[in-house]
């Protein structure tokens, strides 16, 4: 079978230049023959020759043709990058071009370097593979039902990647506690970043042996691990640098292929070459939301207060492991940081299928079971004739508490929140009492502040900061974060000019190269204003110190009496007797030698000990409040949303300005997932993928995007530079959940799956009127064997966050 490119098309061909004729003998080697020395243009550009089938194995791959054609430089096969890499440790399982099999459409299996990306586009054409068809697996329920053929030979078992199984006190014990115990189901269709800037990158390997990447990439630190094993280079001669993110999102978090391809590209070659990837290729690299299919069970007392809760969730992972392990733990990690929940158990499954692979998207792994809950705790109020508002508010997790999972939450602001959203949206005089067709829902959240662990386990810091600051009186900031337009490099600045009285402007903001920068582990995970941030503040204070001392012997004044203002440093019980800040920077190199400090930071331990506890724990957590309003079309299940009222517990405010741009940015992808995003493939035709443009995914325009109120609730965490606390990720979370409570309360039907679309509204509506549950999702989830549950005493019960011994759990039993 010959593979073509997919979706590139056939440009025509490029005519009138001085090509440099490529001997036809040449095979991939790494050395490239070339018939004459005509001189080419410095700059290569690279292609991916991707799958055309969804599994199968590669029988052949054969490169002649390909270098026959005037203009190609080089072409390569996955039999020149044979080592694994991966995000996680514990998956290791992908290869830059595809060895012996390709397990999803898309997959790459070869790579071409010519001097143009038409010859490039063409060449792919001239590339002949054969592949020997495998049964392919589309959904969660075929995956669980098929152990052969396996998508990777690795795992729990057949085609599931991974199976959990976590209970935190006696579960059976709080339902039967319960005057209420509940059970739904649910399912969150994936879908995908959607950032404005595709994925490129630019790779050059100097004569004497130095490898320099430039990526658009969220986490170079982890780049450069994986290129300097599957390059099997020496780190010290890699250079990773992260240049200005056109959108990120989750999408750019990942190492992946077409980056290692053009640093071996570049080796073999010695030229630069670069690589650009089609609105299509973005697609099949996705690393998108999971489609998570979920059932809970809920123990309430009359009051609503939450006696104890079961929680399953069932992971579509696509065809690579990417975080897809940690991804399994964060659908059933934070369900017990909003509103007390005294015991819980949590089983999950990620099992593989042949579609692109799925990873972090905005929220990682929580967005799926937020919804759940959110819409579950709705159903239960309106069972105990309780508003959903009150009842929340009533049982939120008290600040400075240790939840069953042990995660310890810090400042807790969600209780404001909620205040500001149902006073703001006037919800006691709307739930339940607008006209037919109108309708109002709330729903809460709570988010990350960074992981308090680091991808690769040690004891090293998770974000290092070094300042230097010259006689002029400027001042350099170094930090390896990456700004994907949620203002990171802002921050920096702002911390620093904050803590040595100077002007943001003053400063100068370096990040995001390996060469130059200390490491941050990426920006992922909100994790870069409270980890970066108190690396900054720690680096400025001990600059200040030094600046203190040189400053007040100048004075004459004692040491706690210099204060820094307005780019002075000054005896605050005389602030006439001043120095200009450059002065200042003077007396202290002349007294200390060049100024340069550091800070560097490591979040707390985390109380969990238990095997699984590494996810979940953080330094602090955001909490989220909406109320939507919407109306629904009762003739063609058209939802519009109105406005939506959001308050969001930041911590402390850095930059407002900033803050509400991505509360609201949030909202606007929230609203997206709730109504419209869906990664959909056609699994009768071979699993092809429906919608792989922006002509057609369908995502909010200006049109569709509605007015946002939006409250920010500052609650400082102790935790966080000046109690700042994250912004980025955490309001997109009840967004979804909001609108399926509004849209039930406008028509009187559960959506209770999403996107929630026009024909899944009617299809309610009308199941209604005939006389059927007025509901539309899924009702069953699949039979599965989950393992024997790891099984913890709660904090309340005197546990110490380690696993219970089998005798005591026998015991108990």
């Amino acid at each position: 079978m010959a593979a073509r490119s997919i979706g590139n098309g056939k440009p025509k061909n490029v005519v009138g230049k001085p090509y440099r004729k490529v001997d036809a003998r040449a095979k991939c080697t790494g050395q490239t023959r070339f018939a004459d020395d005509i001189a080419l243009p410095r700059m290569l550009y690279a292609k991916l020759l991707r799958s055309p089938v969804p599994h199968a194995l590669i029988k052949s791959i054969d490169v002649s043709r390909v270098l026959k054609l005037p203009g190609v430089v080089t072409a390569i096969t996955g039999k020149e990058l044979p080592r694994t890499y991966g995000i996680l440790p514990v998956s290791q399982d992908e290869h830059t071009l595809c060895i012996d099999k390709v397990r999803f459409i898309g997959d790459p299996v070869a790579a071409i370097a010519a001097v143009d990306e038409d010859t490039a586009f063409d060449a792919l054409d001239l590339i002949d593979v054969e592949y020997e068809r495998l049964e392919s697996i589309a959904s969660i329920p075929d995956a669980i039902a098929t152990s052969e053929p396996r998508i990777h030979d690795y795992g729990d078992g057949g085609n599931v990647h991974k199976r959990v199984a976590l209970e935190f006190g006696d579960v059976d014990e709080g339902f039967g506690e319960a005057d209420l115990v509940r059970e739904d189901v649910f399912f969150y269709e994936g879908n995908t970043h959607l950032p404005l800037e595709q994925h490129a990158a630019v790779a050059h390997f100097d004569p004497d042996g130095k490898l320099t990447l430039w990526s658009s990439t969220q986490t170079p630190h982890y780049v450069h691990r994986a290129l300097a094993k599957v390059l099997e280079l020496p780190a010290s001669h890699i250079r990773v640098i992260a240049t200005p993110n056109g959108g990120g999102f989750g999408g750019k978090s990942d190492p992946f292929n077409h980056e290692i391809a053009v640093c071996k590209l570049a080796m073999i070659t010695g030229r630069p070459v670069k690589i650009t990837l089609t609105r299509e290729e973005v697609f099949y690299c996705h690393r998108g939301r999971h489609p998570v299919l979920m059932w809970v069970k809920t123990g309430v007392k009359q009051d609503g207060a939450i006696t104890a809760m079961h929680f399953r969730s069932f992971l579509d992972g696509g065809a690579y492991g990417s975080y897809g392990v940690a991804s399994t733990f964060y659908t059933g990690a934070l369900q017990t940081v909003t509103y007390d929940v005294p015991r819980y158990k949590f089983e999950g499954v990620r099992c593989f299928t042949n579609k692109p692979p799925c990873g972090p998207k905005r929220g990682h792994g929580t967005p799926q079971p937020r919804f759940a809950l959110e819409v579950q705790i709705d159903k239960i109020a309106e069972q105990l004739q309780i508003d959903p508002a009150e009842m929340r508010q009533r049982h939120l997790v008290p600040a400075g508490s240790t939840t069953a999972n042990y995660l310890h939450v810090g400042s807790m602001g969600l209780g404001k929140c909620i205040e500001k959203v149902v006073a703001g949206s006037d919800w006691k005089n709307k739930f339940g009492k607008l006209a037919y067709g109108r309708g109002v829902g709330i729903a809460c959240s709570a988010y990350l502040c960074g992981a308090g662990l680091p991808i690769y386990w040690n004891n090293m810091p998770h974000s290092g900061v070094q300042l230097r600051l010259d006689r002029q009186g400027g001042v350099c900031v170094m930090c390896g974060s990456t700004d994907i337009g949620q203002g990171s490099d802002s921050i920096l600045a702002y911390i620093v000019a904050e803590v040595l009285g100077i002007d943001p402007f003053d400063i100068r903001v370096v990040t995001a190269d390996t060469d130059l920068t200390p490491v941050d582990l990426g920006s992922y995970s909100s994790r870069v204003t409270l980890m970066t941030g108190n690396a900054a503040l720690q680096a400025a204070e001990r600059a200040r110190e030094l600046l203190t001392l040189a400053v007040a012997e100048k004075l004459g004044a004692p040491i706690e009496n210099i204060g820094f203002a307005e780019r002075r440093a000054f005896d605050v019980e005389n602030p006439d007797r001043c120095v200009t800040f450059a002065e200042a920077v003077q007396l202290a190199e002349s007294k200390f030698g060049t100024i340069g400090t550091v800070g560097s930071y490591t979040p707390p331990r985390s109380p969990g000990k238990y095997k699984g506890a590494g996810v979940g724990p953080s330094p602090a957590y955001s909490y989220s409040a909406a109320v939507a309003e919407v109306c629904v079309d009762p003739e063609t299940g058209i939802v519009t949303v109105d406005r939506i009222w959001i308050g969001h517990d930041v911590g402390r405010s850095i930059n407002p300005a900033l803050v509400m741009g991505q509360v609201e940015g949030s909202v606007y992808m929230g609203l997206g997932e709730a109504l419209m995003e869906e990664m959909t493939y056609r699994a009768n035709r071979n699993v092809v993928h429906k919608f792989p443009s922006m002509l057609e995914y369908k995502s909010p325009t200006t049109l569709e995007m509605c007015d946002v109120t939006t409250y920010l609730i500052e609650d400082p965490d102790p935790n966080g530079p000046f109690g700042a606390k994250e912004v980025g990720q955490g309001p997109l979370l009840p967004v979804p959940p909001a609108i399926a409570n509004a849209v039930y309360d406008a028509v009187g039907v559960r959506v209770d799956e999403v996107p929630i679309t026009p024909e899944k509204v009617l299809a309610a509506i009308r199941g209604r009127a005939q006389g059927k549950e007025p509901r539309y999702g899924p009702k069953t989830v699949p039979e599965i064997a989950w393992p024997r549950s790891i099984k913890v005493m709660t904090p309340a019960e005197g546990g110490t966050g380690k696993e219970m011994p089998r005798e005591a759990v026998h015991a108990r039993e």
